[in-house]
Order: structure tokens, then C-alpha cells, then sequence
């Protein structure tokens, strides 16, 4: 059943702000079905799950023998990739390189956390900047398109630098931090767009963009869907999967036995995102991440709905301090504060107003999904 007014969903906190949401008889909306009937059957943290993990670690270190390292791990000094790192070296004897890329929006706390998960493990940090005048004019151009999902380019040149290295330097396995006991709820289509969708990122740019994208690394659905897993044989790992991953405790042993320096919400150890999420997305198009947050930590019993309800009726940023940061993302973009300010108070647009790979991307998740090889929340 749809509602034409507001509605929140009676077990999560998703609600009508996702206009595809719908609610069953009881109240229940589809996000919450979708993961008791295909994620929760299926996913097993615990002694099953460790064994399997295990059993995966055993294959990577055999197929790395000879090799400096066995896997890829992508760091963004957020706690699930920072605690993702511990696991593989500390409890799975893995060998991995750190991957991190800089876009330009490292906050000290990303730096720092860092930092100190390298030094406090012994691993090795690979380190690729991306071209900043690039970047600039390529973000610059998603401010100007209207749509909500600015923050495209960062994810996009992540994703696209990770692949490309793994498949030039033959790596066959790359661990990555996602997982169903954070995010088993999924951003709506409508608020955050794929962001390894080329053929937008390419439309945006040539509609809003003032130059030419020489160096930034630019990805497609089917190369690291179908290229670098069946013909390369690049197979992504998320490990916090295989075993009990609670996000309070992980954050409390990573301040005890590393230092680590805790950042606030989910995603905000980048600058921009976090101006991106908690400030930019509410503000113009009404759409709060946290929702998304909280609810996935409602169903794996992290959070309470009253305390997630709680917290939404504060602002996640800090209404004292957003005109600073306000300023400091137009300057840091090379803009005046009144030309970003148009932006925002400017006509709201989405992905259907740009050319996209839409179509690929529902053949390939229901193909995907037929054969159990992807599981997840709706879109």
C-alpha cells in the first residue's frame, strides 16, 4: 500500500521522503521486507560465517604466494575499512596493500586514522592523488546539473583507481568494507544515483564542465562487473560479512588499540561528503542519509527505532558552524560563497534529466540476483 501523505515505516525510520517506498497492511515498508526475506535467511556472522571467511583467506594467501602482497584493501579512514584492515592482517593473516585515494576532501581525522592503522599493523599505504583541477571542474559541474547525487565524482574516482590498479598489477582478490550489518538498507535511486555510471558522469561533465577529463579515472558498470570478475578473475571480498560486525564496538577497540579518532556520522571522514550529507541533501531535495543509517542498524539490532527517531529531530550538522563550512566549500572549489549559494537555492533535478545506464544496471540486478550472486536492498 502507498501513501499520498507522510508515513514512516512502524519498525524502521524510512518514510515517504523515498517516494517508491510502499507499506504493507501492518505498516512495515519494503525496505524492511526485503532484508527478512533476502538478506537475513542467507547471512550467516557467525561460527558458519568465520569458517567460511576463513577458508576464503586460505585461498587468497595460496593464490599470493611469491607476490608482495595477496589483496587490496580501499582505506578511507572511516571505521568500517579501517577495521576491515585490522581483521585481514591481525585475525585472517592476510598480506594486504592499503589503497587509498585522495580526491582532496581528506578530513584530519581520515589522515590521522590513517595513520595510524598503517603504523599500528606494518602495512604498506599506496597513496593515489587524484588530479585536484579535475576534480574541481568535474564536482563544480554536478553542483551546476542540480541533481542530488554531488558527490559522484569522489566515489567514481575511487572505485575506477582501485579496479584499474588491480587489474594492471594481476591482483585477484580486493577486500572492501561493505556490509549488510551497516547498510543492509540501500540509499533510494532517487537520492543517490550510481555512482559508477560513465555514461552520466560523461553527460554531466559535457553539460556543465569547463574543460577536458585527461587524467580522472573513469569506470563502467560492465568492465568491473562482467570484465574484471569472469575474464580477469577479480574477485571482491566483504569480509565483515563472515563474522558479528558491530559498529559501536569496532569504533570502541579502534580508539583503544589504535588511537583512532572518531569523526561523527557514517561517511564523514571526507569533508565533502559530510557538507554533502548532513547539510547539502536535507537542505535542498529533503533527503536524510541518516535514515538510511539508522534504519540498517534497527534491523541488525543496534539501535533502537525510539533512538533513531530521537536523533532525527536534530540537524546532523552544526547549525553554528555550517556557514563556515558553507564558505570553506565554495573557496576550496574556487567559487564565491553567493555563486554556490545559487546552486543550492537553484531548479532541483535527477538522474532522469541526464543520460544514463539505468537499463544495464536493472538487467544486470535482475540477472544477479537470479543467481543468488547479489543480495541486497531495493533501489
Amino acid at each position: 500500500m502507498r501513501a499520498d501523505v507522510f508515513r514512516v515505516c512502524v519498525n524502521c525510520v524510512m518514510d515517504t521522503t523515498d517516494s517508491s517506498i510502499r507499506f504493507d497492511h501492518l505498516g512495515v515498508c519494503d525496505h524492511c521486507r526485503t532484508f527478512f526475506a533476502e538478506i537475513e535467511p542467507f547471512w550467516n556472522p557467525d561460527d558458519l560465517g568465520w569458517a567460511k571467511i576463513q577458508k576464503i583467506a586460505q585461498d587468497i594467501k595460496q593464490k599470493g604466494k611469491g607476490k608482495d602482497f595477496d589483496c587490496i584493501i580501499g582505506i578511507s579512514g572511516g571505521v568500517d575499512s579501517s577495521y576491515l584492515t585490522y581483521l585481514a592482517k591481525a585475525r585472517l593473516d592476510l598480506r594486504p596493500l592499503v589503497f587509498h585515494v585522495d580526491a582532496g576532501w581528506n578530513s584530519q581525522e581520515a589522515v590521522n586514522n590513517i595513520e595510524k592503522i598503517i603504523d599500528g599493523l606494518g602495512l604498506d599505504l599506496y597513496t593515489e592523488v587524484i588530479d585536484w583541477e579535475e576534480m574541481k571542474d568535474l564536482q563544480l559541474a554536478y553542483f551546476k546539473s542540480g541533481v542530488p547525487h554531488i558527490d559522484t565524482p569522489q566515489d567514481h574516482a575511487f572505485f575506477a583507481t582501485m579496479y584499474k590498479f588491480a587489474s594492471e598489477y594481476d591482483v585477484k582478490y580486493i577486500l572492501t568494507g561493505g556490509n549488510y550489518s551497516t547498510e543492509c538498507v540501500r540509499n533510494p535511486l532517487e537520492w543517490m544515483y550510481y555512482q559508477s555510471d560513465s555514461t552520466q558522469l560523461r553527460d554531466i561533465y559535457r553539460k556543465h564542465g569547463k574543460g577536458k577529463l585527461k587524467s580522472f579515472p573513469v569506470t563502467n558498470i560492465l568492465w568491473h562487473k562482467v570484465y574484471l570478475p569472469y575474464i580477469k578473475r577479480i574477485k571482491t571480498i566483504r569480509p565483515l560479512d563472515f563474522l558479528p560486525y558491530d559498529k559501536q564496538g569496532a569504533l570502541d577497540f579502534m580508539v583503544k588499540e589504535f588511537g583512532y579518532q572518531p569523526y561523527g556520522q557514517k561517511h564523514f571522514e571526507s569533508r565533502f561528503t559530510r557538507f554533502y550529507e548532513g547539510y547539502w541533501l536535507p537542505k535542498k531535495f529533503g533527503y536524510d542519509t541518516r535514515k538510511v543509517q539508522y534504519s540498517s542498524l534497527i534491523l541488525t539490532g543496534q539501535m533502537s527505532r525510539d533512538e533513531a527517531l530521537e536523533k532525527l529531530k536534530h540537524p546532523s550538522y552544526d547549525e553554528e558552524q555550517i556557514e563556515h563550512e558553507f564558505d570553506y566549500i565554495a573557496s576550496k572549489l574556487g567559487i564565491a560563497s553567493e555563486e554556490l549559494q545559487s546552486y543550492l537555492t537553484g531548479p532541483n533535478r535527477s538522474y532522469k534529466d541526464y543520460r544514463s545506464q539505468r537499463r544495464i544496471y536493472d538487467l544486470g540486478g535482475r540477472a544477479m540476483r537470479v543467481f543468488g550472486l547479489e543480495r541486497g536492498g531495493k533501489r
